[in-house]
């Protein structure tokens, strides 16, 4: 058996071991399943049924998965991304007013489009033009945006008032309590090089939530899941074939651009995977499988799948090759049948490694030259507004056009590179055309 799984994902080569892979994909998982219940529940805003709406984002998850382990061998996870799907069912299904068959038709030419160009070559051409500034700030900014989602889930942090728009949680209260326990333990662990430290902590803080009852055990274990036939091929591609659709594809399109490229080369940053130049070495392979991913689900009935940030915690786990991937995909689907069982982890169990994860991040930040400011200033951009605005797209296109912005003001603009000018005339377009 381990040859066979050393043939086909290079498991040696990769200084991997079959059980350290498998247990870093049920550690993806177990911080990612909640996708399976928050992207129906955004979703069914924009008035997509709630239980088909899972069935399709677990189908699209499961295949972009899958893909990713058995064609590109990289121990990332495929997702329905948590921005985009707000994007469209609060602006432009509730704002904007047009119908979801229309908004998925728009995501179904954005991955259409993105796998023309991945096959084309050009977007692994353009994902090489990225400096390795912003690409490690890409990194550290999609840490300090972990670790935000994570402090907000463990509930320290909370919504506050206009003039503060953050407040302090209610630190004394059982689930916030069980969290920082979660915390401590987990980062115990790994101060301790315990091997498995992230699944542990995520064990052992579920099981004191369910013994302390600060959550619920499920009623069920097993269930049938519902019938997809609402979603499945339900895109509306005449309404968004028309030019007023142009800015919903737009901003879909260097949303899920960004996103993708941020988010493949900060994982790959943090887990050593980059060459000397700061690339991912056949970054098309995983491109394409974002890109076809996007497509399926988009068919199935969700929003823009990508690679997700979660990976890193899988990463940090000791994934290394497809073979986590491929653990992540079939922990998906069983979960058409044991949902009940996985989403039983509560936030206080998974939340705690959102955050160490993105502590761990951070260290792509001391790779970053802090002397010279054409790099710096684009870097602080796309650091702070991945937070401060809770949009990884925000913060990624800002640096996209400060780069080359800063580059000419220093009379250095012969050092940008052709694909960097293209990403700054999409990203100007971006917040031009993007829907405040």
């Amino acid at each position: 058996m381990y040859a066979l799984m050393d043939r086909i994902f290079n498991l040696e080569q990769n200084n991997a071991n079959t059980k350290t892979e498998i247990m870093a994909g049920v550690t993806t998982f177990l911080t990612m399943a909640y996708i399976i219940i928050v992207n129906p529940a955004i979703l069914e805003a924009a008035g997509i049924p709630k239980g088909p709406s899972m069935v399709a984002t677990i189908i699209a998850t499961a295949f972009g998965t899958l893909m990713m382990g058995l064609y590109a061998n990289r121990p990332f996870a495929i997702a329905p991304y948590m921005g985009e799907n707000a994007f469209i069912a609060f602006t432009v299904v509730k704002v904007l007013g047009y119908t979801w068959e229309a908004a998925l038709g728009a995501v179904f030419l954005g991955g259409a489009l993105f796998t023309i160009l991945t096959l084309s070559g050009l977007k692994a051409w353009m994902a090489k033009a990225i400096p390795s500034s912003l690409k490690y700030s890409f990194a550290a900014g999609i840490g300090l945006f972990l670790t935000l989602i994570g402090l907000i889930k463990m509930g320290i942090v909370s919504a506050g008032v206009p003039d503060a728009p953050l407040h302090v949680g209610m630190i004394n209260s059982k689930p916030v309590l069980i969290a920082v326990f979660g915390f401590i333990i987990t980062a115990a662990l790994l101060t301790k090089k315990v091997k498995g430290s992230i699944l542990i902590g995520i064990l052992a803080t579920s099981a004191i939530a369910f013994i302390m009852k600060a959550a619920p055990l499920p009623h069920k274990i097993v269930s049938l899941p519902p019938s997809i036939r609402p979603l499945l091929f339900k895109i509306d591609l005449k309404s968004a074939l028309s030019w007023k659709f142009f800015a919903v594809i737009l901003v879909v399109f260097v949303m899920d651009f960004v996103d993708t490229i941020a988010t493949l080369i900060g994982v790959s940053a943090r887990s050593g995977m980059l060459d000397k130049n700061g690339n991912l070495p056949d970054i098309q392979r995983a491109m394409l499988c974002d890109a076809l991913a996007t497509v399926v689900g988009a068919l199935a009935g969700t929003t823009t799948t990508g690679t997700y940030i979660e990976s890193a915690a899988g990463v940090e786990a000791g994934g290394r090759t497809g073979l986590t991937a491929v653990t992540v995909a079939i922990l998906f689907l069983l979960s058409l049948f044991f949902a009940p069982l996985f989403t039983a982890i509560p936030a206080a169990a998974y939340a705690p490694v959102l955050v160490i994860v993105g502590l761990l991040m951070l260290e792509a930040i001391t790779k970053i030259d802090f002397k010279d400011y054409t790099e710096t200033v684009p870097a602080f951009a796309v650091l702070v507004l991945m937070s401060f605005t809770f949009n990884i797209g925000i913060g990624m296109t800002a640096g996209f056009v400060l780069y080359p912005l800063f580059k000419i003001i220093d009379s250095r603009a012969r050092e940008v590179h052709l694909g960097m000018w293209i990403f700054a005339v999409l990203s100007l377009l971006f917040f031009v055309f993007y829907p405040y």
